[in-house]
């Protein structure tokens, strides 16, 4: 497993480190909630975004404002969890297999009694329905079950922390125990996912003549002024 800490989350830098990884808030794109296999195009739509992504990097995406707003939430939802839990929670930014071409970014990681990181945390900060209709529900919702099982298996970890947050509501905190089922289950569909993925970016190196070629802007050279002085 590889961690980065040296980059923010949402940063561009994070956006690169992610551009054609297969990543845990992904997964749904590949795994049912009944943990079946997808089939069909949106497989291969999201096959092509991954190969699209390796080829020229990260693509252009949208932010609403709830997702704006979500995003701040979680600034308050980490220190109000790690109160709540009476633990340390460490934010990190990307963690990938070893062969990097998995990965996922958790909201936090936390300790164990004797030091060792063996948990992550999800936090979700959803609008009021949502939240309420979680609340309600009493479980990780099956939208994000591939992605907190997914982290798990990027990570190894045995446990992860789901957490709906919405400051005028009750909290919705649910620990994850890591099922080996489910697991075997991702890492067969990931294997010939990956394969398909690896063999695609060969295919289309071949149609290009070669691997793309890194796009340089070059600097306009300075021009000299009418005293003959060039600008520094």
């Amino acid at each position: 497993m590889n961690i980065r800490t040296d980059i923010a989350q949402n940063s561009l830098e994070w956006m690169a480190a992610r551009a054609g990884v297969v990543t845990a808030s992904e997964f749904d794109s590949l795994i049912t909630p009944k943990w079946e296999p997808r089939k069909g195009l949106g497989v291969e739509t999201y096959l092509c975004q991954k190969l699209a992504e390796r080829w020229i990097g990260p693509l252009p995406s949208f932010n609403t404002l709830d997702m704006e707003w979500g995003k701040i939430l979680e600034e308050q939802a980490r220190p109000w969890l790690a109160f709540e839990l009476d633990k340390e929670i460490r934010e990190v930014a990307f963690i990938t297999t070893d062969d990097g071409k998995v990965g996922c970014s958790p909201d936090g990681m936390m300790p164990n009694e004797m030091g060792s990181i063996n948990c992550g945390v999800e936090i979700k900060c959803p609008a009021p329905t949502n939240h309420v209709k979680y609340l309600m529900a009493g479980k990780v919702p099956d939208d994000y079950l591939a992605q907190v099982h997914g982290s798990m298996f990027v990570t190894g970890f045995k446990s992860w922390y789901f957490v709906s947050f919405h400051r005028r509501f009750p909290k919705l905190v649910l620990k994850v125990e890591r099922d080996e089922k489910i697991q075997a289950v991702i890492a067969e569909t990931l294997a010939t996912f990956v394969s398909k993925l690896d063999t695609a970016y060969s295919r289309l190196c071949e149609i290009n003549g070669g691997p793309p070629k890194l796009t340089i802007v070059s600097q306009p050279t300075p021009q000299p002024s009418e005293n003959g002085d060039v600008p520094i």
